[in-house]
């Protein structure tokens, strides 16, 4: 049963497109210099799916005094487009975002969550700081802080090569060998180190996406002196993570605001 909403959030625009919008989620408390999350729905880069399936974590986690920035961006078009649009719409909280806010955000207590294809796009906005000057999202005024990724795509080429994921090579445009380069850009494991504190949630029947993503990356960022933690749920499953009653849920949340604590 999915909870139900009790306040209406903000809806913003940070772009022109259509899908360059977000809802806002501010915490009834009074409360300023709130850490803020910035929500990150997957789906496979696809655009059957959009943000209303994180709409209910976005108001739990909202309901434990934290802010939440949950984004829609462009999918099923050129990858530079959605890189440029996740990158727009967390550049948005030093703006529109917080002039909505009414000030009220710490801009130095940002945290990027994301699942699946949307714990991509997190970890490569955790990261994108590292990427030279041509590329989307380069030079960034808003650092995230920490990062939770749930069930995420943080290796694309393995995930292309090895876990024969579809998606990848559809949101890319080819395969590791034929277009190196995008890989590169857009695969968050390439941005190491990123100075990020990251926690990576990952069920260990997850027949979506491998749990070897997570384990992989976490291995990576440790050897290079990034600051990641692991998670595994023993007998979870892809979709867990949108589900109340999971104990994914309940982790991603409680992982959201111990980052955000850890912020203070």
């Amino acid at each position: 049963m999915v909870p139900a909403l009790s306040d209406p959030p903000i809806r913003l625009a940070y772009g022109s497109d259509k899908d360059n919008i977000g809802d806002l989620y501010l915490p009834d408390n009074g409360v300023d210099g709130l850490p803020v999350v910035v929500m990150v729905h997957g789906g496979g880069w696809q655009t059957k799916y959009d943000m209303t399936y994180f709409a209910p974590i976005s108001q739990a986690i909202a309901d434990r005094g934290i802010a939440v920035w949950n984004i829609e961006y462009r999918r099923g078009v050129d990858w530079r487009d959605t890189l440029a649009d996740v990158d727009n719409a967390t550049e948005a909280l030093a703006n529109t975002v917080q002039e909505a806010a009414g000030g009220r955000l710490d801009l130095d207590r940002v945290q990027v969550a994301g699942h699946s294809a949307g714990g991509q796009l997190a970890a490569w906005i955790a990261g994108r700081h590292t990427l030279d000057a041509s590329a989307p999202g380069a030079q960034p005024r808003v650092r995230p802080a920490s990062a939770t990724i749930m069930a995420g795509v943080l290796d694309m080429a393995r995930a292309a090569n090895i876990g024969n994921d579809r998606f990848v090579p559809a949101f890319l445009g080819g395969m590791p060998d034929q277009v190196p380069d995008r890989y590169r850009i857009a695969s968050p494991i390439e941005h190491l180190p990123t100075d990020v504190a990251v926690t990576a949630i990952h069920g260990d029947s997850d027949a979506t996406v491998s749990v070897n993503q997570s384990k992989v990356y976490v291995e990576a960022a440790r050897s290079v002196g990034d600051s990641a933690e692991l998670e595994i749920l023993p007998g979870l499953g892809h979709s867990d993570f949108v589900d109340p009653t999971s104990v994914a849920w309940s982790t991603s949340i409680d992982t959201i605001a111990e980052h955000a604590a850890s912020l203070d």
